[in-house]
């Protein structure tokens, strides 16, 4: 089908296998994931995971050195006598990446690098601007951020771009109404029209999923659902450490639960800032309330027993239809806020010869900055490389 964005079709043939579309094999794939969940992994250890032999193990990731998209380091000490088996890590000088992520009042920006690294994050308020404002002072932003870090235009990879609101089709999102205008349109040729890249697009709850499960509780837990507490409610599922994606792209949308009566009872963070400036309390944004939070502001334990029930019920929904090892509280959402309403949750267990089903850990999001923008900037990695 013709017009189709496809970001693969972009990306840069310097970064290409030679004479081919892919960056790297599914071999070379699955090699560079092992060195992601174990850096310092040493050549001789990285065989026995695999069902390569050693010989093509050796073979590929001399061919991945070649390409410095992999170093070899010095030898891993106490591995034994014979040879010495040199220590593996990502190059993160090879590429970086932008992360965009779009909330309703704030716009976070995020690069990493190949090896996940945290180079630079800025944030863009998006109040009174047009998109097209917005994303030039967003451009602005990353080429500030590659001068102060002395990054190679040459080396930026890709854009990965979040934005809150359901999938649609191919890059087009249904955004809540302070978006509207970034609603329903494909946002993939716009992206690389304003910044010469090829970019993925994707919902923000479930970018925040992927930050989640490439720098957060993913990296000892493979099977979790977030829940992403923004202007909106939704969130993301990772099954076996990968993204869920469900038939329509939309696996993880929690707030689909909810019917029209009850949708201003879910843990949409929106209500919560109508309550508190209404009581008195002023929060102009929801980027404001994360910073500023306090559990005594009037207003916030009606609101926290106001949606307990759809909350309950949603955790519940979770537990029997998924089975998560956890559910993690992500998003927007101030930790002390996100405590009160685990301290509230209540599970539907019912033991049969008095033996319980298991059940999953409550965990609070440690990732401190814009989640989003996170999983943003490591997508266009995640996608292609590893």
């Amino acid at each position: 089908m013709s017009g189709v964005y496809v970001p693969e079709a972009l990306i840069a043939p310097r970064f290409l296998r030679v004479n081919e579309t892919a960056v790297v094999s599914s071999n070379e794939r699955k090699l560079l994931q092992l060195i992601w969940r174990n850096p310092g992994i040493s050549r001789s250890e990285i065989t026995g995971h695999t069902d390569l032999t050693q010989q093509s193990v050796h073979r590929i990731l001399d061919h991945l050195a070649d390409r410095n998209i992999i170093m070899l380091g010095s030898a891993k000490p106490g591995l034994g006598r014979g040879q010495p088996s040199p220590m593996l890590h990502l190059n993160g000088g090879h590429a970086y990446a932008c992360g965009i992520s779009v909330n309703t009042d704030i716009i976070g920006i995020c690069i990493v690098d190949l090896a996940g690294k945290i180079i630079g994050e800025r944030e863009v308020p998006l109040r009174e601007t047009t998109m097209h404002q917005a994303l030039q002072l967003v451009k602005q932003q990353v080429e500030e951020l590659q001068r102060q870090n002395n990054l190679a235009e040459n080396d930026l990879f890709g854009i990965g771009f979040a934005i809150a609101g359901y999938h649609v089709d191919g890059t087009r999102h249904n955004a809540p109404l302070p978006l509207h205008e970034w609603s329903m349109i494909e946002l993939g040729p716009i992206l690389t029209e304003t910044f010469e890249r090829p970019v993925w697009v994707i919902n923000g709850g479930k970018s925040g999923a992927i930050a989640e499960s490439m720098f957060g509780i993913g990296r000892f837990i493979r099977h979790f659902a977030y829940l992403s507490f923004n202007y909106g409610f939704g969130g993301g599922v990772i099954i076996d450490g990968e993204l869920l994606q469900g038939g329509n792209g939309n696996a993880g949308e929690f707030s689909g639960l909810y019917d029209e009566i009850e949708t201003d009872r879910r843990p949409a963070l929106q209500y919560l800032i109508d309550r508190l400036n209404g009581s008195g309390i002023n929060v102009p944004s929801i980027h404001y309330m994360r910073r500023n939070f306090n559990r005594d502001w009037p207003g916030v334990m009606d609101w926290v027993e106001d949606v307990a029930p759809a909350y309950i019920r949603l955790v519940n929904a979770i537990r029997a239809t998924l089975d998560p090892q956890a559910i993690v509280f992500g998003g927007q959402i101030p930790p002390a806020l996100a405590s009160m309403l685990i301290e509230r949750t209540k599970i539907f267990d019912r033991p049969r010869y008095g033996v319980h089903r298991g059940g999953p850990k409550l965990i609070i999001s440690e990732i401190a900055t814009d989640a989003a923008a996170m999983g943003a900037a490591i997508m266009p990695f995640r996608r292609m490389f590893y």
